[in-house]
């Protein structure tokens, strides 16, 4: 890209604070490098929305708001922590110290101190829950002086019972947390994350960038809830609790807008139970219709929510085709990376997370590949209640096969490959898992990818299980799955070395395609200089938003030619929004400009989706045109 006089002053005089060093122990929103239209809205109560929907207490409290942060040395940081001590800066939570938001925006932030204070209400008389939305990476949790609890995984929920260390006024909760990301020779799941961002590798996320709360539960309580709702409408339950004894437990499923119980049933906690309700409404894109749920564990009540809908796959006309409930429809959505100018991984609030969802269905998308990111739970939810399909990818190891992982980290991406399956596998909207992204992390040599196959299977027999989405392609999973950029290569009979050949006995899907990018004004741009001087990396650009609408409107068409003439189940267009320095979204990273005509976009989505339906009435088929 060409930068003129005037560009090159705007970014010489559009001082962007790097470092959580500037001697400012007060809170405020730091200058990122592009705003959002939520960047100074955001406010000091963010999120207050209750964080885990599908197991819900009625008692609890939202510790989200202004915390203390200081900087550490090093990991032994641990064994001295800084107690009853005011630490140098205020920080919000939730946040990626990295943000804006956060108030820091720091580099190289591995080793840091987060701490607040709380009190229990006084009329709560059951044990205390502290609850953690999401830190990355390795977090170390104090309550007033006791080491309370350690966790590892940047994508995962995780509780401590922290009853026995409380007292009746103020708590101090200390927290400790190691974040390597890609640093010295650490193999761990990070997705997009590195310490030196460049192009399609973004800005790290550092520290406690979900929500934190506290509840109150009865000393035997539920910890899990797993339910599988089918279209059928059979009822697969499992209610885990702390005890993992076996006792008496109530599921009732209720109609949401009459607040009617349809069905309910007893079994027993911690065993796999099931029972029917009988014709219920089926959840799918266009009739996204959910029940609540209401759990009775002893004094323990949970409120949740499920759909009816069943994910499988057949043949239909001679190709094997996913289905839902039943029916093969053409799955067709974005590569979701989840980034924001102003809180990186964390959107600024609720409304900024939903818009992104919003404008998807606007268009006519009925999916979004949540690519090597895990979300909040409310964003789950929010995909539930809108009825957007979620494909959703392990975080990814370190990419393209610089570092390939020893056995202890390939033992521990397994771990956190499991955690991942049992967290989020009673969202309806979720309807299949992704193991590997383009090889990155994957080992060569064994084909893990089979067992780890198996593994998934069997712990959600209830999904597809897209093992490779991209490049080493050695038969695993549901999914024949290619890469290819800008033009689709979607169970054809011609492929590129960047995929393997078609495999009829497996789902053809374009894994990913499009990327074609349109360069915008600096207002509209990461204003970083490394960013920026990358951008001509995009596959294609694009010089109008005219040209960029007429080049979508041909990659469509091939699309559309492929799912008429071979065996085409679903495609992924990238992506939603541009990402630091990608100009490739449908929309502008700071969320101000959608590139789509809205009207040709509809047409062409809705025509994809006219020729999968008309493909299966049709004679015409891959044997007849003789591949």
């Amino acid at each position: 890209m060409k930068l003129n006089a005037n560009i090159l002053l705007l970014l010489a005089t559009r001082a962007v604070a790097s470092n959580a060093g500037s001697g400012n122990s007060s809170y405020a929103v730091q200058k990122p490098p592009l705003t959002t239209k939520w960047t100074y809205t955001a406010g000091t109560n963010p999120w207050p929305e209750y964080p885990r929907p599908q197991l819900e207490r009625s008692e609890w409290k939202n510790l989200n708001g202004i915390w203390r942060y200081e900087s550490a040395s090093d990991l032994a940081a641990a064994n001295n922590p800084p107690f009853n001590s005011t630490l140098s800066h205020e920080v919000l939570v939730p946040s990626c110290l990295e943000s804006a938001l956060s108030g820091i925006q720091g580099n190289n932030t591995l080793y840091s101190w987060f701490s607040t204070s709380f009190t229990v209400p006084s009329e709560w008389d059951d044990n205390v829950l502290l609850n953690f939305g999401a830190i990355d990476y390795e977090a170390t949790v104090f309550v007033n002086g006791h080491n309370a609890s350690f966790h590892r995984g940047g994508y995962f929920q995780f509780t401590v019972d922290v009853t026995k260390y409380l007292t009746s006024g103020e708590n101090e909760l200390l927290v400790f947390v190691h974040d390597p990301t890609d640093s010295g020779d650490y193999v761990i799941p990070i997705g997009k994350q590195t310490l030196n961002p460049s192009h399609i590798f973004y800005t790290p996320c550092s520290g406690i960038w979900q929500s934190v709360w506290i509840e109150s539960a009865p000393a035997n309580h539920v910890v899990q809830l797993d339910l599988a709702a089918d279209m059928h409408g059979v009822v697969n339950t499992t209610v885990y609790t702390s005890q993992k004894n076996a006792e008496k437990v109530e599921v009732a499923i209720i109609d949401a807008k009459s607040g009617k119980s349809v069905a309910s049933h007893q079994g027993l906690s911690n065993e796999p139970f099931h029972f029917t309700v009988s014709s219920p409404k089926l959840w799918s894109p266009d009739s996204p219709t959910l029940y609540n749920v209401t759990v009775t564990f002893g004094k323990d009540k949970i409120q949740s929510y499920t759909g009816f809908r069943t994910v499988s796959k057949g043949t239909v006309d001679g190709v094997v085709r996913p289905l839902l409930n039943g029916e093969f429809i053409f799955w067709f959505g974005t590569l979701d990376q989840g980034y924001w100018p102003d809180g990186l991984y964390t959107p600024p609030n609720r409304e900024a997370m939903v818009y992104d969802i919003q404008t998807l269905k606007k268009l006519g998308f009925n999916m979004l590949r949540k690519h090597i990111k895990v979300e909040t739970a409310l964003f789950y939810r929010a995909c539930d209640e809108l009825g957007l399909m979620v494909i959703q990818d392990m975080p990814a190891l370190r990419p393209l096969q610089s570092i390939l992982p020893n056995d202890a980290q390939q033992q521990e991406f397994v771990r956190q490959l499991e955690v991942l399956v049992n967290q989020l596998k009673s969202y309806p909207s979720i309807v299949t898992w992704v193991i590997y992204n383009e090889g990155w992390g994957q080992l060569i040599e064994g084909y893990p990818e089979f067992a780890l196959t198996d593994l998934v299977k069997q712990l959600d027999p209830t999904r597809l299980v897209d093992s490779t989405t991209g490049w080493y392609d050695h038969g695993a999973g549901d999914f024949s799955d290619n890469h290819h950029y800008a033009n689709p290569q979607c169970g054809t009979p011609f492929y590129s070395i960047s995929s393997s050949p078609f495999d009829p006995k497996r789902i053809g899907f374009q894994g990913e395609f499009g990327g074609i990018g349109n360069n915008v004004s600096l207002e509209h741009l990461w204003n970083n200089q490394a960013a920026i001087n990358s951008i001509n990396q995009t596959y294609e650009i694009d010089e109008t938003i005219d040209s960029w609408n007429y080049r979508s409107h041909y990659l469509l068409s091939e699309l559309k030619d492929q799912i008429e003439l071979f065996s085409c189940s679903g495609g992924v267009w990238t992506q939603t929004t541009d990402v630091e320095g990608e100009v490739n979204g449908l929309l502008t990273y700071d969320r101000r400009v959608l590139r789509t005509d809205e009207k040709q976009w509809k047409a062409d989505i809705q025509a994809l989706y006219d020729a999968a339906t008309a493909r299966q009435n049709s004679t015409v088929s891959a044997r007849s045109l003789g591949i």
